[in-house]
């Protein structure tokens, strides 16, 4: 496994959660790293995106400014911090490595796929 998510959970309106996703060194140390979510019935979609160095980030309209993408893959770990969560935030959560040039919002640009970690927003 090369790509590893964690940190999903059941949390209330307006909580927290930090999702974690760990990466081979080796293998990724120059892939920009993203998240992405699918609710039930809809399509996956991006969430952030973090340059391989760290240092840009890009964000979905819907997340911006509750959302932080941390991390980048030269630190072999990324970190999706969410905050003031909202029920329609509730989805599978995955992170993705893509070797295209920085940012990339499509799932179609990304190589390799973590399993879904799930998130549930309570109302």
């Amino acid at each position: 496994v090369q790509l590893q998510a964690s940190g999903g959970g059941l949390v209330q309106a307006g909580g927290s959660l930090r999702l974690s996703c760990a990466t081979s060194e080796r293998t990724f140390s120059r892939y920009s790293m993203g998240w992405f979510r699918q609710a039930p019935g809809k399509e996956r979609e991006f969430v952030a995106t973090v340059s391989w160095s760290g240092g840009s980030t890009y964000y979905a309209d819907s997340v911006k400014g509750r959302f932080t993408i941390s991390g980048g893959n030269a630190k072999n770990t990324v970190y999706l911090q969410m905050n003031s969560l909202k029920p329609e935030d509730t989805a599978v959560y995955y992170c993705a490595a893509t070797s295209f040039t920085y940012p990339r919002i499509y799932d179609y640009d990304y190589n390799y796929w973590s399993q879904g970690t799930l998130v549930t927003v309570s109302s």
